[in-house]
């Protein structure tokens, strides 16, 4: 038998811009739009990340959330206020080129399916304002969530995709670009005793999303950008999901990952189980929803009662938390999505994703030895799985060689 060289590859690094919304303050970036960029472009190359994976959203005074009701300040170091025109797409990739820096794609995280016409209509504008953005800027993609319309039921829900998201995704195809939809199922996003509203929150919702999507030809333009925090939160593991879109002829589906962790607390499971606080949470007073906006951030107690984010390499190793499911087995993360998985890995970008809430400062100097110690922990992470990849089954199967042990196992109990 002939020899295989040992050639592992590697994912694109990449850190969502939201690590730090305060980097460029409010009010130099809102009279300067495109500093929040270049500044973002500069702390990436102290971070020693190649990439970032550029953060947009409505701003303060054009969103229907108030500031007050969100779990950290609004993300938008792409400022959508008025279109990003050539000009200044010009002037972002010129820092982009001093920096060396590119980006993964342009991320708007909002609900695109709410009930209410006119505001899911300035949403949609918006998206479509990210797309043009990362055209300009030369990204492949857009990422973002689809949401759900809470008065609607989950099929209802399918019905209204089809009407109303579909025609995103095909302005993402007119564009060249992959619409990359993150699972979070959004517990905290309203006051309702809904847990899920976002309904593309599990693989068997990508599969249906995407048979509407393809019935219209836009079936390319949906993907799955994978954050395993979320699968934690359903009680599932990544290896199991992998196997599982394989299984169903849906391996394609996952096109990059956000990198961030979640660690389950047994005693909060023991008091409220996995839907988390169901009630005297705070966002409701005397059984009518609070009218004081800060007040709604106790929505997520549906959430953080039972459950905290990771920032990786942040949390003890932990095999038994692994084996439960109620923490990420990172290595195996990395392992089972080359295993499992089509992916064209050198051009995958796993993007680490910071909301570990004790170390959400917004201080540049405390946050980057934090962030910059999370990004080397990742990379090492996956470059240590792309070694084994490529000697278990690329250099040791082309000499006849067994590989030794079973591994990590999906569906086992």
């Amino acid at each position: 038998m002939a020899a295989r060289a040992f050639e592992p590859k590697f994912m694109k690094m990449s850190v969502l811009t939201a690590a730090l919304q305060e980097l460029t303050p409010r009010e130099v970036r809102d009279a300067d739009p495109d500093r929040a960029i270049e500044d973002w472009l500069q702390f990436a190359r102290e971070l020693d990340v190649e990439n970032i994976q550029l953060s947009a959203a409505l701003h303060p005074t054009e969103s229907d959330v108030p500031a007050e009701a969100m779990l950290d300040p609004v993300a938008n170091t792409l400022d959508l206020r008025k279109p990003l025109d050539r000009k200044r797409a010009d002037r972002v990739l010129a820092a982009m080129k001093e920096a060396r820096i590119g980006i993964t794609d342009v991320a708007y995280f909002d609900n695109l399916l709410t009930d209410d016409d006119a505001n899911r209509k300035k949403k949609h504008d918006f998206m479509v304002k990210a797309m043009d953005a990362a055209v300009l800027l030369g990204a492949r993609a857009v990422c973002g969530f689809v949401g759900r319309n809470i008065k609607l039921s989950m099929d209802q829900n399918l019905v209204m995709f089809e009407k109303e998201f579909v025609p995103l995704l095909k302005a993402a195809k007119d564009r060249g670009l992959q619409y990359r939809v993150e699972q979070c199922p959004m517990p905290g996003w309203n006051p309702t005793d809904l847990w899920v509203n976002n309904i593309a929150h599990v693989p068997g919702a990508w599969i249906a999303l995407h048979r509407i999507a393809e019935k219209h030809g836009v079936g390319d333009e949906l993907r799955i950008h994978y954050d395993p925090s979320h699968a934690v939160l359903m009680g599932q593991d990544t290896r199991s999901v992998f196997q599982y879109l394989k299984d169903a002829g849906y391996a394609f589906l996952i096109a990059g990952f956000h990198v961030k962790g979640q660690v389950i607390d047994a005693k909060g499971v023991a008091a409220w189980g996995y839907q988390g606080q169901v009630m005297q949470r705070g966002d409701w007073k005397q059984g009518e929803v609070s009218g004081d906006a800060s007040d709604l951030l106790n929505a997520w107690k549906k959430q953080v009662a039972y459950s905290m984010h990771e920032l990786p390499g942040t949390a003890r190793h932990d095999p038994l938390g692994y084996l439960q499911n109620r923490t990420v087995d990172w290595l195996d993360h990395q392992l089972a999505a080359r295993e499992l998985l089509e992916l064209d890995v050198a051009n995958t970008p796993l993007v680490v994703e910071h909301e570990f809430p004790p170390a959400r400062v917004q201080d540049k100097e405390k946050l980057k030895p934090i962030l910059k110690g999370s990004l080397a922990f990742t990379r090492k992470i996956d470059e240590a799985a792309a070694c084994m990849f490529a000697l278990q089954n690329e250099v040791m199967p082309a000499q006849g060689i067994p590989v030794q042990g079973f591994g990590r196992q999906a569906y086992r109990t």
